[in-house]
């Protein structure tokens, strides 16, 4: 009995998308993404901005960006993915095109579309390709699950309004219900 394998998508088949079509390649599966809603948006920017003034406030190098960010994870032609928040420290990692190569800090924001590939598949994928730090923000379930990949530690969960410790930077916390209702 012949089985009907599913095609391999390749960087290839996303740039031939129509134009404003986006998508996100995982072992060649594609995913099309949809635009996302207000309060995703509000939460990116925010998140990102605080980071963004923590690392100029410290002169770090580290860089943040915001979906559309293109991360080519495994440096292959299978692999292609737009987190929500990108923290590169390695500007070695970055070109006109975006990341080649696993950012130090990835920000997922769960909405309801497709929550279940940022706590499965993706998880996984960050975590092989060298992802330092992945937060899952579930603004649905007002929580946050941290994985610290370099210390092993592998789930912490955090409400809403807590101090919420960030892995790569010792002395910088995130308070979501203070950034949020200012």
């Amino acid at each position: 009995m012949a089985h009907h394998q599913k095609k391999k998508h390749t960087i290839e088949d996303l740039n031939s998308l129509p134009e404003g079509q986006r998508a996100e390649l995982i072992d060649g599966q594609m995913f099309l993404l949809t635009p996302p809603d207000t309060d995703l948006q509000r939460i990116s920017y925010t998140v990102a901005r605080t980071i963004s003034d923590y690392i100029n406030r410290k002169n770090g190098r580290c860089e943040v960006f915001l979906a559309p960010f293109a991360v080519y994870l495994n440096k292959d032609n299978y692999n292609y993915v737009e987190p929500d928040i990108s923290i590169v420290c390695d500007r070695e990692k970055i070109n006109d095109k975006g990341c080649n190569g696993a950012p130090d800090w990835v920000i997922e924001i769960t909405s309801s579309g497709a929550p279940q590939r940022d706590y499965g598949i993706k998880l996984l994928k960050y975590h092989a390709a060298g992802v330092r730090e992945y937060w899952i923000i579930n603004p649905q379930k007002k929580a946050v699950i941290v994985f610290d990949f370099e210390k092993q530690r592998f789930s912490n969960q955090y409400c809403w309004n807590d101090d919420i410790p960030v892995c790569i930077y010792k002395d910088l916390v995130i308070n979501l219900d203070k950034l949020l209702n200012k």
